[in-house]
């Protein structure tokens, strides 16, 4: 039983490190992290981002994994009151929405300009100028409706 339970935690690893190593290779072929690093000037700093992007990795598949609770807003709730621990929890979650949503919006913009599909999209819509607010309208619209859906509390069942 125990070499069985060895293996299958072997083939489980193994596969696992297949697929994160799939993705991070196709975030690096499309070029999300040479473009970030171009648009923000930090190429001094390419062994900071070489370990966040791996340490990121690596805790969002144990996170994943294993579900680790964050008692962030409890632990706040005790030492600030009720409402400024769930205040804080709310801070917390929105300021991972916004990572999360510059994270995806700098993938698709970088898949996007890889399959050149922008240059399609102007010819097809007959855009000269003013595509960055072509895709600021995108964003805008796209923030606009997340947020009637969570303050509307349209999620709720």
């Amino acid at each position: 039983m125990l070499i069985k339970q060895l293996v299958l935690w072997f083939i489980g690893l193994s596969a696992g490190g297949i697929i994160a190593a799939g993705v991070f290779a196709f975030l690096a072929i499309i070029g999300v992290f040479p473009r970030v690093i171009g648009k923000t000037g930090t190429k001094g700093h390419i062994l900071l981002y070489e370990t966040v992007i791996i340490s990121g990795g690596i805790l969002g598949n144990l996170l994943d994994l294993y579900e680790f609770p964050v008692p962030v807003a409890e632990k706040a709730a005790l030492i600030l009151g009720p409402e400024r621990g769930r205040l804080i929890g709310e801070i917390l979650l929105g300021a991972f929405g916004v990572f999360t949503g510059i994270f995806v919006g700098c993938l698709a913009m970088s898949l996007a300009e890889t399959l050149k599909a922008m240059p399609v999209i102007c010819r097809r819509i007959r855009l000269s100028v003013g595509l960055q607010y072509l895709i600021l309208s995108i964003g805008l619209g796209k923030l606009t409706g997340s947020l009637l859906f969570f303050l509307t509390g349209m999620g709720e069942s």
